[in-house]
């Protein structure tokens, strides 16, 4: 077999593999596919027309040009191909700057050989030569060096490509040493003896690898995008075990809320404070009939509340400012001048939330454990303060004789306020005062 016959297989060769990597260019549409297709169809553009065109039907100065320009072409696009198969810019920055500096070296040398072919008149053929040659030895020596240096890096992908680069600089080696042992081969010589046969098969063997190179990144890819969707999986089903999770953690919350709903309705509903009211009431029935016909209203008021929002795990603040009104109108009539209320609420929080019956149970505490005298009033003072607070406090003039407690009152406030996930009130005395901090708990937007 001649070295033309030889070409033309091999340039069907190229097509064959041209043509199966347009069509993975078309399916997966990746900046690679591309620079790999450009690379073959330079190969196939310089070894599809050389035999006959270039050597037989072109000028001497435009068949040199085209020797030193489509070669050239190729290596700035396997410089380019490296970095995108291998993530040479980001894994080995220093070698890829090298490459930058040698397509910079490609261009200024297309730059000189088209000055000296096309406009100088003392450039001669067999100066083109040496200074082609020179920079193929160049670029060979820039190609061993980089494979050198990528050989380190020790991953599958990175091998395909350094066997691929390996067969070419060895073909391209090859033929540069043949070319000088002969420089002219007969017609009708085996193909084997043709210099350029050498510079082919490494090819060949180039882009072989680095078609493997490219299917096996491929599978690598697709089983990376199946372990991601596996993991995607996971975490979809871990999300939903999650909100299983706490969808029954918010029914333990709710049928917490429950009891403890239940234990401060039961507190609420004091007999104490019940047969208080009803003797006061009884009271009032001989000596201010029209009193005590308010205080029976107000008595009403008050229970209708209580039991109205026992199943609300929130209540606006202006609500239970209005219940504190009837509240503290049965408490009025009871100690007469010895309590006085004063409430200062900012008209901006009044639609805020807090855990219903809160301010009942406070100022409960403060009547249970505190002397009422005319002359010496319980003072208890409700106001907000610019942090989204509220403030309840009361003169601190404990009684003589301890009033036996269970601690329901204030340990549900603060039960309450842990349940919904709320920071704990402040409880506190200071200056003569017993302070209780309330967080104020923003509406949800409407």
């Amino acid at each position: 077999m001649t070295f033309e016959t030889w070409n033309d297989l091999f340039v069907g060769m190229i097509v064959s593999m041209l043509l199966l990597n347009v069509v993975q260019w078309s399916i997966y549409r990746e900046r690679i596919y591309g620079l790999y297709t450009l690379y073959m169809l330079v190969w196939l553009v310089f070894f599809g027309a050389r035999i006959p065109v270039i050597d037989t039907q072109l000028s001497v100065p435009v068949t040199l040009f085209i020797k030193a320009c489509v070669p050239s072409i190729g290596y700035f696009i396997y410089f380019d191909f490296a970095d995108a198969f291998i993530q040479v810019r980001r894994r080995l920055p220093r070698l890829f700057r090298l490459f930058q500096t040698a397509k910079t070296l490609i261009v200024g040398y297309l730059i000189i050989q088209f000055w000296a072919l096309f406009v100088s008149t003392v450039w001669q053929p067999g100066r083109f030569n040496g200074v082609h040659t020179g920079m193929r030895v160049l670029l060979a020596v820039l190609a061993i060096y980089g494979i050198i240096n990528l050989f380190r890096l020790r991953t599958t992908a990175t091998r395909y490509f350094v066997t691929g680069s390996s067969f070419l600089v060895v073909g391209g080696l090859a033929s540069m040493v043949l070319t000088f042992m002969y420089p002219v081969t007969p017609d009708e010589a085996p193909f084997w003896h043709a210099p350029l046969c050498w510079f082919q098969l490494g090819i060949l063997g180039e882009l072989l690898c680095f078609g493997l190179g490219l299917n096996y990144r491929q599978r690598q890819a697709a089983v990376t995008s199946a372990l991601i969707a596996q993991e995607l999986e996971q975490e979809r089903q871990n999300r939903h075990r999650e909100q299983l999770e706490s969808r029954l953690a918010v029914q333990q919350l709710q049928q917490e809320m429950l009891e403890v709903q239940m234990r401060a309705l039961q507190a609420h509903l004091n007999p104490h404070f019940l047969f208080n009211s009803l003797n006061s009431l009884s009271s009032l029935i001989a000596e201010a009939p029209a009193q005590a016909e308010a205080f029976v209203d107000e008595l009403a008021s008050v229970y209708r509340y209580i039991l109205q929002t026992n199943a609300q795990e929130l209540t606006a603040l202006d609500n239970e400012l209005q219940f504190m009104d009837s509240y503290y109108h049965l408490l009025q009539t009871r100690y007469t001048q010895g309590i006085q209320l004063q409430m200062h609420i900012d008209d901006h929080y009044r639609h805020y939330l807090i855990p219903p019956l809160t301010l009942q149970l406070l100022v409960e505490n403060a009547v249970k454990h505190n002397a009422i005298l005319a002359d010496a009033p319980l003072v208890i003072g409700i106001y907000t303060n610019p942090q989204a607070q509220l403030v309840v406090q009361n003169t601190l003039q404990r009684r003589h004789v301890k009033v036996l407690s269970n601690g329901v009152g204030l340990s549900n406030i603060l039960v309450k306020y842990q349940m919904l996930g709320q920071p704990v009130p402040v409880i506190e005395e200071a200056n003569g005062q017993f302070v209780v901090t309330l967080p104020l708990i923003e509406p949800p937007a409407q």
